[in-house]
């Protein structure tokens, strides 16, 4: 094990490097927890309106219920997206520590496909998340009822 200064900052550098992408792991989970936030928010607001009266007009509390349904789906898109996304997270975080202990010959017998598997299977996880977020996105601008009620 070459324990020089030069080799101890090389070992940290290569293991740091997939810990960018941590970064933006955190900055997407509370991105879609922000989302997922809002829409509970919504969806609890409608049904508090709904049980409590506040709402005569049939058209409008059939509007509410559609709008409530809709906003299940997209809570449950913002929780499946989130389990990716910190699925992708382990991935990448056990990537880091593969590589660090790799470089700093802390294990000998560690082979270098655990590195590639689990850095892919990351990034893999990262795009899924990504992917049901626009799907999400994209969704709630479709339900968002631009044309409410007919007119």
């Amino acid at each position: 094990m070459d324990v020089s200064i030069d080799a101890i900052t090389n070992n940290i550098q290569l293991a740091l490097a997939p810990v960018f992408l941590l970064t933006a792991v955190a900055t997407l989970i509370n991105a879609i927890s922000t989302r997922l936030a809002r829409t509970v928010d919504r969806m609890r607001s409608i049904q508090q309106k709904i049980q409590d009266g506040l709402v005569a007009d049939q058209n409008i509390l059939n509007h509410m219920r559609i709008e409530a349904k809709e906003a299940q789906v997209r809570g449950r898109l913002c929780t499946l997206a989130i389990f990716f996304v910190v699925l992708s997270g382990i991935f990448i975080s056990l990537t880091v520590l593969e590589l660090f202990f790799f470089q700093a010959g802390a294990v000998h017998s560690m082979k270098t496909d655990y590195v590639i598997w689990t850095f892919v299977l990351g990034l893999m996880s990262f795009m899924t998340s990504l992917s049901i977020v626009l799907g999400e996105v994209v969704y709630a601008y479709w339900s968002a009822g631009w044309n409410l009620y007919g007119r």
